[in-house]
């Protein structure tokens, strides 16, 4: 499973260029969420300054790739699309592209092990739960043993 959001830039036009190169380069997409858009979140240490709202989405795609070797087609593609890693001192900050690996299947990384996986805010987030409910909502964390629907059920109200 991968994350995308974007909120610089044409986040859509850099969504279906992502997929394209992401099935191009790791293999076939078996389905994708709806775009929704959610507000930008602000770092805690981050001066309280405003963000255009993001873009996100979750696909599913079939790969016969190992989690250190999918997690650098998605750096190249964020790269390609425009992405400098160098620059970002803090998260969260505003974005052309991220792609964040979720999830793949029932694996479990562990720190130092990277990408950990599941990701390790993956079950915090709403803007990845949510469109993950929309395409597997039985997936279970493999670590808290909850489903996708129930862990964004119990996701607390702001």
């Amino acid at each position: 499973m991968v994350a995308l959001g974007a909120n610089l830039g044409r986040p859509r036009h850099a969504f279906e260029t992502a997929l394209a190169l992401l099935e191009r380069e790791a293999g076939p997409i078996l389905a994708r969420s709806r775009w929704i858009t959610t507000p930008a979140l602000v770092h805690p240490s981050d001066p309280v300054r405003e963000q255009p709202p993001y873009l996100n989405g979750v696909v599913i795609l079939a790969t016969a790739l190992e989690p250190e070797a999918l997690l650098s087609v998605l750096h190249r593609i964020e790269q390609a699309l425009g992405r400098d890693r160098s620059h970002e001192l803090l998260p969260w900050q505003p974005r052309l592209l991220d792609l964040d690996l979720v999830a793949m299947e029932d694996k479990v990384r562990l720190p130092p092990a990277c990408p950990i996986l599941p990701h390790p805010r993956m079950h915090e987030r709403d803007f990845v739960l949510g469109p993950l409910c929309e395409l597997w909502p039985d997936w279970r964390h493999p670590i808290l043993g909850r489903t996708a629907a129930e862990l964004l059920t119990n996701l607390p109200q702001s």
